[in-house]
C-alpha cells in the first residue's frame, strides 16, 4: 500500500556535515513523528524516500 505525505510545507534541515555550496547533500525533515522524509537538496521539487524513524535512527548510527 502506498501513502503519500503532504511535504510542501516541511521544514527541511541539511546536515552539519554539509558544505555550504549546494553540493552533493541530502535533506531530512522532523516534521512527522515517526517518520522521517529525505530528499535531495539539488533537486528540491523531486521525489522524497520516507523511511520509518527507527530505520533512520539505525542507518545513522551505522555511519558514525
Amino acid at each position: 500500500m502506498t501513502h503519500s505525505l503532504e511535504l510542501s510545507s516541511a521544514r527541511w534541515r541539511r546536515s552539519s556535515y554539509s558544505n555550504t555550496n549546494g553540493g552533493e547533500c541530502v535533506e531530512i525533515t522532523d516534521d512527522f513523528p515517526g517518520l522521517v522524509p529525505v530528499r535531495d537538496s539539488k533537486n528540491p521539487t523531486g521525489p522524497s524516500l520516507v523511511v520509518n524513524a527507527a530505520a533512520w535512527g539505525e542507518f545513522v548510527s551505522s555511519l558514525k
